[in-house]
């Protein structure tokens, strides 16, 4: 079978020697990205762990609170000269990210800007480094967001381009000499030579006591609690900093940001999608190794019923310039296509299973063989019970526009 190649890939980034290994160890291993056709398999065979979901939703809701502003709505925005001779056009991504909050809000840009945040806002910039300059968050869309935020009065420094790893950032771009003034943030570091198999030395990543460095990052009074234990051993703890049954929120989103911009990326895990929801269920956490099996996507839910990101996302942007229909979720390009595509919601459940039609129509179309069980979605109509989202395809607006 003859599928699309995005030449791109190929012909403007180059992956050396150490970035290959480093992926592809990390990735290899399940540790790090876990396996969706394992995850699948063991889904259906037990009763879920029991977690400490209730006492997220006994927390009180408020004018920011997930569904966000406009429940249920989705904006894409197609521009075909988005990408021109294999170049992002970064003029056009600007256009297409103003065009797509206008019509999300139904408002100005200002009016949009003062309806979701305020200029003392610390804003943080969940973007998708997996599979850097591959299928990665581009860096025209981050810039257009920036710009969108300082434009209104945000101040540099209350900006802040965040992931889970800090060498995942690095290696897709984000780093200060390209983004200056504004911050970058990983919640955690983790030793790669000892990811790779290369070194047996933990005292890159384990402090005197035995705790992993990057422990102090994450908030020991804000967690999601799972009866499950994760591995003793130190590959797991040198990715996953403590495997307990407890997987801590990051510092940054407890104590630091009052508003979050997820800008996910457009594509697949085995027959579902890692977009919207997974890149803040399985980014804002530690210890998630142990939650692949048990809960599968149900941690996207779940972990976003809690207050720190509940309370907070405000806008979802799916970057779709560049889509991969298969191989996620990480990077292959000889999976992805040009999409040209920017996808806006506040509801990113909505978001999730708009994206998740598209991704398997597209997977149709390539000949992948494709797996509709519910399981796939469940976790988003789990969201509308939960109030979270709205996925009943009756009640989703989808308005799409067309450059």
């Amino acid at each position: 079978m003859e599928k699309s190649r995005y030449k791109a890939m190929e012909d403007q980034f180059s992956v050396d020697r150490r970035t290959f290994i480093k992926w592809s160890g990390a990735i290899g291993s399940g540790l790090l990205l876990g396996n969706p056709a394992l995850w699948a398999a063991n889904n259906d065979k037990k009763e879920p762990p029991a977690t400490n979901l209730e006492e997220a939703l006994r927390v009180g809701k408020h004018t920011y609170s997930l569904p966000g502003y406009a429940p249920g709505r989705v904006v894409e925005v197609i521009e075909e000269n988005a990408i021109k001779e294999q170049v992002v056009d970064a003029d056009v991504v600007n256009d297409m990210v103003e065009r797509g909050l206008m019509r999300l809000t139904g408002l100005s840009l200002k009016k949009s800007f003062k309806t979701l945040f305020k200029k003392d806002d610390v804003i943080g910039i969940k973007v998708n480094p997996v599979g850097p300059r591959i299928i990665s968050t581009h860096l025209e869309v981050v810039d257009a967001v920036i710009r969108f935020l300082r434009h209104h009065g945000v101040p540099t420094r209350n900006i802040i381009i965040w992931d889970r790893f800090d060498y995942m950032l690095s290696d897709a771009g984000f780093t200060a000499e390209r983004f200056p003034g504004v911050g970058i943030e990983g919640l955690q570091t983790m030793d790669e030579a000892a990811a790779e198999g290369l070194s047996t030395d933990n005292s890159k990543w384990l402090d005197a006591k035995g705790h992993h460095l990057s422990l102090p990052n994450f908030d020991k009074s804000a967690f999601y609690w799972v009866d499950v234990t994760g591995p003793e051993d130190e590959a797991y703890l040198n990715q996953h900093v403590v495997n307990g049954n407890y997987s801590y929120f990051g510092k940054l989103l407890t104590q630091k940001l009052t508003k979050i911009i997820n800008l996910p990326v457009f594509k697949n895990t085995g027959n579902g999608i890692s977009m919207a929801t997974k890149n803040l269920g399985y980014g804002s956490i530690c210890n998630t190794g142990r939650l692949h099996t048990p809960l599968f996507f149900n941690v996207c839910t779940e972990v976003l019923a809690f207050p720190y990101i509940r309370d907070k996302l405000v806008l979802n942007i799916t970057d779709a310039l560049i889509g991969q229909y298969d191989g996620g979720p990480s990077g292959d390009a000889k999976f992805t296509y040009e999409k040209r595509s920017l996808f806006f919601a506040t509801d990113p459940f909505a978001l999730d299973m708009i994206c998740h039609n598209q991704m398997v129509a597209k997977r149709k179309e390539m000949n992948v063989r494709v797996n509709e069980h519910p399981r796939y979605t469940e976790y988003l109509r789990y969201a509308e019970q939960l109030g979270l989202g709205i996925v009943d395809p009756d009640k989703i607006e989808f308005i799409k526009l067309q450059g």
